[in-house]
């Protein structure tokens, strides 16, 4: 994939996310749906030919982990600060909260650091990476949400209860 298309590629995801976050959205059994977009990131980010700076093999590596370690944090710190519960006909929903924009600040941070590390180590950077992290926050937030999502009681069922978020 050339590199302006993966970038636009890269760049609309992280739009979508960004915006949907914030936005209330239904939280459906529908397995395929929370982990369909992280598996195809994983699998373009693999087939990238500069996934590992083969000058700076060990650097590129560990920068490599720790980006996807990066994404893995990210992806449960986001699952875990949205707000997550259900309506009166028992639909379960789900929209990120303040807590979890400062959770991508910190996101945003760590890999601007490494990209800096990366930099002044003379690795040679591409955009996988960073699909392989995307991946792994979506992955991981999808799955945190999900797991969050089945341990909710419909509201009827809790006495006095309208709508209480599940924390």
């Amino acid at each position: 994939m050339p590199g302006l298309a993966k970038a636009v590629l890269i760049a609309a995801v992280v739009v979508i996310v960004l915006v949907r976050q914030f936005q209330p959205q239904k939280v459906t059994e529908d397995a395929r749906r929370w982990w369909a977009l992280p598996v195809l990131l994983g699998f373009l980010a693999l087939r990238e030919p500069g996934l590992i700076d083969h000058d700076h093999r060990v650097t590129a590596a560990a920068l490599l982990v720790v980006e996807i370690l990066v994404g893995v944090a990210t992806g449960a710190g986001w699952g875990w600060t949205s707000r997550v519960w259900t309506d009166a006909s028992g639909a379960v929903w789900t929209q990120g909260a303040k807590t979890t924009a400062v959770v991508w600040a910190g996101a945003v941070a760590c890999r601007a650091a490494l990209a800096g590390v990366g930099a002044l180590a003379g690795v040679a950077q591409g955009s996988g990476p960073l699909m392989l992290s995307l991946a792994a926050s979506l992955l991981l937030r999808g799955a945190v949400v999900m797991m969050r999502a089945r341990g909710l009681e419909p509201v009827s069922a809790r006495a006095g209860a309208q709508g209480t978020l599940g924390r």
